[in-house]
This record gives C-alpha cells, sequence and structure tokens, in this order.
C-alpha cells in the first residue's frame, strides 16, 4: 500500500472512531436506566407517555358483564342521605343483594372502621346516667331498644354464610398526629415458599381496618389502596399483595377473584434462570405476570363505564335490573366526587376508583395482563447498541435533513416495533430510551459534523486565501446563493504574468535564494491580485495565472483585471531597491489579459482536482503575455478587455495571428483611466492610431515620417518595431491583398 494511501486509511478509522464515540458516550446514561440501575426521570416519563398511548390506542371498549359495580352515586346519597349510612342500610343492601338479586361474590370498595349508630349510643348512656337511669323498667326497656337497634350487628349478620370481602386500606406513611392502626386486618395469606416473603412488596407502615364484629363475620378481606403510583402521578400498576410485619395480605381484587374461584389455588412462580425474582402469580390455570414489586399492570378494558354500574339506592328500593345482577361478581363502591374516590389512570385523569379493581380482578379470571419480558432490560440494551452503530455509521454520510429525517425513522420504528408486540401478545418492550437515545445519538453527530464541517471550511478558507481574497472567501461563507464547482460557461477574464528573463537570473542564484526571490516577489503579486479580487489559479514557477468573475459573479471582471495588472507592475517596480540592497537583480513583469466566454469547474482526475478555467479564452492570455516583450510593453489585453472598460485609455498595439488561433486579434496596452492621462499622452495614443492606419493601408512612407516624429518625441521598443517592420516591408512589399495582420508563428 501506498504511504498517502495508508495515511487516508488511518485518517478515515480516526474518523470512524470518533464517530463511534459520540453515538457511545450517551449510552453512559441510556444504559443504566435501561438495566433500572440509574433510572431517569424524563425517559420515565416518555416510557409512560408511550406506554398509556399504547393502552389508549388497543382498548377493547366492550362492557365485562361479569362484573357489576354498585355505586354509591350521588342520586343514592341524595335519597339515602350522606356517607357513612346507617349500618342497618348496608345491612339491608347485602341482604339485598344475595336474596332478591342473587350475586355471586360482594367485594366492598369502602372500610368500616368505627361503630354505626354513635349519636343513638350517645342518646341511650345519657338516659342511663340521668335520674330515669335509676328505674329498673326503664333500664331494661333501654338494653332491649339498644339491641334491636344495633345495627353493627346486624350489618355482621348479614355477612355471615356469604362470599364478601370487606376491604381495607393499608397506609404507607403514618403521620405524628394520626393512630397507625385502626380496626382489624382479616387473615392474612399463608405462604409456604419462604421466597414469598422475601419479595419486594409494598411494605405498609399501618393500617385501617374494619370492626372486629364485622371483620369475623366476612370470609375475606384486602386492600384497596393505591399502594404504587408512578412518579406522574398516574395508576398503572395495581399490587396484588403487600406486606405487613412479616405476613402476606391479598388486594381486594385477588380476594374477591378467590372467592369466585374457590377451587383455584393462589401459587407464586419464580424465574428458573434467577430463582429469587417472582414472574408470576397463578390463579387456577390464569397467570397474571408481575413486576418486582408483585404488582401487575392494570389491564384497563376502556374509559369509565367498561363494567355495568347499577345504583345503590335502585338496590335497596328493589328496581334494579336483576338480569344484570343476577350471578354477578359485584363490587360496591362510588362515583361521588365527594367521596374522593377518582384516580388519573391512562383512560382517563377522573378515573373511579372501583373500576381500577373490577378491571383487575376481570384480568385474574381470565389470565389477560399486559407484561414486561423478563428479557426486556436486554432487549433495550441490544437496540441501544444497534442503534449506536447506526447513528455512527450512517448519519454522518447524509445530509443534516436525510440525517435527521433517517433518525425520526429509527425512533419511529422502534416506537412502531413497540406497539406491534403490544398488540399481538400484550408485552411492554421498553421503546421511549430507544426512541429518544436515536434522536440525541443523530443530533451529537449532525451538531459535531457541523462543527467538524466549520473547522474543516476555516481550514479550507485559510489554504484557500492563499489563491482567492478573504472577501471573497467570507463572501462565500455568507452567500446564501449555491456556489458550483461543477464545469459551467461564464463571461469572465484571465491574467498571465511571467517575468522576463528568469530562466538566466535562476542560473545566477543559489538554491536558498533562489527560493527567497521567488517569495519576496510572488507574495506582493499575490496580494495585489487579491486586493483587486481575483482568484489564483495556479503558480507556475515565476508565472501566475488569476481569473476575475468565479466563484463569485463579478460583472466588473475585466476592470479588476486591468486594475490588478497595473498594480502588480508597480508592485514590481517597488521592489527593486529592496533587490538591488540584497544583491539580486531586479525583475519586470509581462501580463496578458484575454475577457470573453470560458468554461470554469472543478477540474481533473480521481486523484487530483483542481478549480481552474479552460478555452480559447484562457488560451489567448497565455499568448498576449508571451507577446509583451516583442512589443516592449508590461501589459497586453484583448480586444474585449479593453472593450469592457470603457474609462481606461488603451492604445492599440497591433493586429495579429496567434499561434493556435485563425481569425486576427486586436491587441492593446492600458494606460490608465482616461481621467488621469496628460492630454499629451492622448494626443500620442492618437497619433499612434495614425501610424496604425497608414500602415495598414501600405503608406509606408508617411507612416515612417510620423514614427519618427513620436520616436523623436519619446522613444519606445514599439515606435522601433514598427519602423523595422516598415522598412522590411519597403525592401519586401506585402502581397496587395495583405490585411495588416501579423503573425505569430511561436508562442
Amino acid at each position: 500500500m501506498r504511504p498517502a494511501a495508508r495515511k487516508s486509511s488511518g485518517r478515515s478509522w480516526q474518523r470512524w472512531a470518533v464517530r463511534l464515540i459520540l453515538s457511545a458516550l450517551p449510552l453512559a446514561v441510556f444504559i443504566p436506566h435501561a438495566l433500572g440501575t440509574r433510572p431517569l426521570e424524563p425517559l420515565s416519563r416518555i416510557e409512560s407517555y408511550l406506554y398509556d398511548w399504547r393502552v389508549r390506542a388497543t382498548l377493547t371498549r366492550a362492557v365485562d358483564p361479569r362484573i357489576v359495580i354498585v355505586d354509591i352515586d350521588e342520586t343514592s346519597l341524595g335519597r339515602v342521605g350522606q356517607w357513612p349510612w346507617p349500618r342497618g342500610q348496608v345491612a339491608t343492601l347485602v341482604d339485598r343483594l344475595f336474596d332478591d338479586y342473587g350475586v355471586r361474590v360482594l367485594g366492598f370498595d369502602v372500610v368500616f372502621p368505627e361503630p354505626g349508630g354513635a349519636e343513638v349510643a350517645g342518646v341511650f348512656e345519657d338516659l342511663r346516667q340521668s335520674p330515669l337511669g335509676a328505674v329498673p323498667a326503664i333500664v331494661r326497656e333501654l338494653t332491649a331498644a339498644a339491641d334491636r337497634l344495633d345495627w353493627d350487628k346486624a350489618f355482621a349478620e348479614s355477612l355471615i354464610a356469604r362470599d364478601v370481602a370487606l376491604g381495607f386500606v393499608f397506609k404507607q406513611r403514618v403521620s405524628r398526629d394520626q393512630p397507625a392502626v385502626i380496626g382489624v386486618l382479616p387473615p392474612h395469606f399463608a405462604a409456604a415458599d419462604p421466597r414469598v416473603l422475601a419479595v419486594d412488596w409494598a411494605r405498609p407502615a399501618g393500617y385501617t381496618g374494619n370492626l372486629p364484629g364485622l371483620q369475623q363475620s366476612a370470609v375475606a378481606g384486602g386492600f384497596f389502596d393505591t399502594a404504587l403510583v408512578d412518579a406522574d402521578g398516574i395508576v398503572r400498576r395495581s399490587p396484588l399483595f403487600q406486606s405487613y410485619q412479616g405476613k402476606l395480605y391479598p388486594s381486594l381484587a385477588v380476594a374477591v377473584a378467590r372467592l369466585a374461584r374457590p377451587d383455584s389455588p393462589v401459587r407464586f412462580i419464580f424465574a428458573a434462570e434467577s430463582p429469587e425474582l417472582l414472574t408470576h402469580v397463578e390463579l387456577g390455570t390464569s397467570r397474571a405476570p408481575v413486576d418486582r414489586n408483585g404488582a401487575v399492570l392494570i389491564p384497563f378494558r376502556g374509559p369509565v363505564g367498561s363494567f355495568p354500574y347499577v345504583s345503590a339506592v335502585d338496590v335497596l328500593d328493589g328496581t334494579a335490573p336483576a338480569d344484570i345482577l343476577s350471578g354477578a361478581i359485584v363490587l360496591i363502591g362510588t362515583s361521588a366526587p365527594g367521596l374522593l374516590d377518582i384516580r388519573p389512570t391512562p383512560v382517563g385523569q377522573e378515573y373511579i376508583g372501583v373500576e381500577t379493581h373490577a378491571n383487575v380482578i376481570a384480568g385474574l379470571l381470565d389470565g389477560s395482563f399486559p407484561y414486561r419480558p423478563d428479557n426486556a432490560a436486554l432487549l433495550e440494551v441490544a437496540g441501544l447498541l444497534i442503534l449506536a452503530v447506526l447513528t455512527a455509521l450512517v448519519v454522518p454520510v447524509l445530509s443534516p435533513p436525510a440525517g435527521l429525517a433517517l433518525a425520526l425513522t429509527l425512533a419511529g420504528l422502534a416506537i412502531g416495533a413497540g406497539f406491534l408486540a403490544w398488540v399481538r401478545a400484550g408485552s411492554v418492550i421498553p421503546v421511549g430510551g430507544l426512541a429518544f437515545y436515536t434522536v440525541v445519538a443523530a443530533l451529537l453527530q449532525l451538531t459535531y459534523g457541523y462543527f467538524a464541517e466549520t473547522r474543516r471550511k476555516r481550514r479550507l478558507s485559510r489554504l484557500f486565501s492563499q489563491y482567492v481574497p478573504p472577501e471573497v472567501v467570507s463572501d462565500l461563507d455568507a452567500s446564501e446563493a449555491e456556489v458550483s464547482l461543477e464545469g459551467e460557461t461564464r463571461q469572465m477574464s484571465v491574467l498571465f504574468s511571467d517575468v522576463r528573463g528568469f530562466t538566466t537570473i535562476a542560473e545566477g542564484l543559489t538554491a536558498r535564494e533562489l527560493t527567497q526571490l521567488m517569495n519576496e516577489f510572488l507574495t506582493p503579486i499575490t496580494a495585489v491580485i487579491q486586493e483587486h479580487g481575483g482568484t489564483i489559479d495556479k503558480y507556475m514557477g515565476d508565472a501566475v495565472m488569476a481569473f476575475w468573475g468565479a466563484p463569485l459573479s463579478d460583472p466588473g471582471h475585466a476592470r479588476h483585471a486591468v486594475e490588478s495588472a497595473r498594480a502588480m507592475v508597480l508592485a514590481m517596480r517597488a521592489l527593486h531597491p529592496q533587490f538591488r540592497a540584497r544583491g539580486w537583480p531586479e525583475l519586470n513583469i509581462g501580463v496578458g489579459i484575454s475577457s470573453g466566454a470560458m468554461n470554469v469547474g472543478n477540474m481533473g482526475s480521481r486523484f487530483r482536482m483542481a478549480y481552474t478555467v479552460l478555452g480559447d479564452t484562457v488560451n489567448l492570455g497565455s499568448r498576449l503575455e508571451g507577446l509583451t516583450k516583442q512589443y516592449g510593453v508590461d501589459i497586453i489585453v484583448s480586444a474585449a478587455t479593453a472593450a469592457a472598460v470603457p474609462d481606461h485609455l488603451f492604445r492599440e498595439l497591433d493586429l495579429v495571428r496567434v499561434k493556435g488561433k485563425q481569425a486576427p486579434v486586436a491587441i492593446y496596452e492600458p494606460l490608465g483611466p482616461l481621467a488621469e492621462v496628460p492630454d499629451e499622452g492622448q494626443a500620442e495614443v492618437a497619433a499612434f492610431s495614425a501610424v496604425l492606419a497608414l500602415y495598414r493601408g501600405q503608406q509606408w512612407a508617411a507612416a515612417r515620417v510620423a514614427l519618427e516624429r513620436l520616436q523623436a518625441a519619446r522613444p519606445l521598443a514599439l515606435y522601433a518595431l514598427y519602423l523595422e517592420r516598415i522598412a522590411h516591408f519597403v525592401a519586401a512589399p506585402p502581397p496587395p491583398d495583405w490585411d495588416g495582420v501579423y503573425v505569430f508563428l511561436t508562442k
């Protein structure tokens, strides 16, 4: 391999290494989040939002008739009275549900921690303490009445021998001014496997239970508090069990589902590869996948109203539809806003709490829970690594809009894959981190590309500024117009300059001196060209090629080229004292300028390219530079150049046919702006024009007399040249059809 190729390959690998590092940097944040070792709240919120979107997008919206909610609604409160109702009224409600409507199972999403009928009991006690309490007959009547009005006893009796689960509340925190324990708990769940208690269940600090007599009369009990609320306040999960003082207690949903399926035992399933990891809770043949807290994702069927609602007062009145309640699993709860059982969920910000338990019961009966696969974290990490490679390798080779479009497409594909897994298998694949990472990594790549490109442009600008004026480079950077490097035809001016007698000069200098001399005269020449807006095409030894009109268009290209040529000549003359002081020979240059159509663009081979100009106009400029020593002038321009600068004075030098061109070309010497040329100079130019007319008309004698007069006034090599030609033509006259064109057979 060639050294240059190895160097290029090394740089390429360095660039790709930088790109890979850029994509890898965010992984230091995203991978710990995916593994759960260092979760980030913003990413969790994105994931939660996408989860909620999936839930809402796939709701069945079908009503489940198996579970009915007896609602302590506003109508019931208005007719029966504010909650809590007299226990006798609640006992009547239970009796009606089982005796009149034949419900299958009843669960209370309310708790009864205080005795009922407390006000009446207080009145009886006051009577006992009054003088009437000393009368035995009155005491007997008061005692009998109290027994008849023992509403808690009546409520407790209504629960006996019926499949009723009372609800209670676990307290996750207990303030100093509150009792940690109120009422009693139902019997705990006996787990034979010691690993069950080691699960990271919610571990409350206290509870509010039911009165002992009530809880002892009920066959079961379960908590209905919301122990696991996500950071954004949304209820998405429901714990199946909680651990209090080393004992396990089921949720109201589990307690009710067990009563509905008395022959279905509860089993705890642990991962085979990780024996301490609880993965499922089984109720008979139904499986409920759980997370590390032993909680299920609530399988929402739809918005509020996904289960039949019956007003509690209609049950008490006996007007409730029997076909809805018969054989149903019934939950007694409330939709009344004043009773504060409203909570935000993925399917609604004001979701009735009792309906969340109904959804979990339905899931336990059917085994239809969404779940997060055990290897979800590893899948997310694998996805992050794949996306890191893609963003590092593909985004840099695209334009910024295309790179951003690719990132958004990949993010959309990740979200789409998660949605497909949800629809087909109820699988919750975390895709929020993947989508967000893709955008972050792409933005890092695009930002780096922007700054790298800016740095590269600055570097190229510094290099390019050696050939193009800094102002032009700035204009290129600032211009909103597209600047094409592809070949195109433009009206431009090209300039060639060359040091006269340079070969002889170079032979008299050492290599070091020659290098110094080259730098000393090329520096001011380049500066002059750039000051006049020219683009350096190339240096050819002591020769310089430049052009005007590209890469930015320049309507005054001919004027700027002429002004630059005159300034170059003056700059070289200004170097004469310095060169003499260093023992170097004085340098003089010849300059040729041609204007017209030429091809400009990035030209060359696959090994080397150059932004340059080509065409007959360019070739003519080179030939004109070579003619300067023939006519003894510093600058020669074409007729097109002279015509493009009408406010300058030009002396016509000749009509020539240069090598490589058949058509004759008029050539001119620029003498400066008309306003700056004295009258004598303008008169001399006019006199020489008259000489050229005599010369081309073969009036040799008259032409010679006029030339001798000009030569006597101001000797010029140009006049001497024409005197020699006239002498030649007098001796050897040209043919009668001679057109006055002088033919140059060499370059």
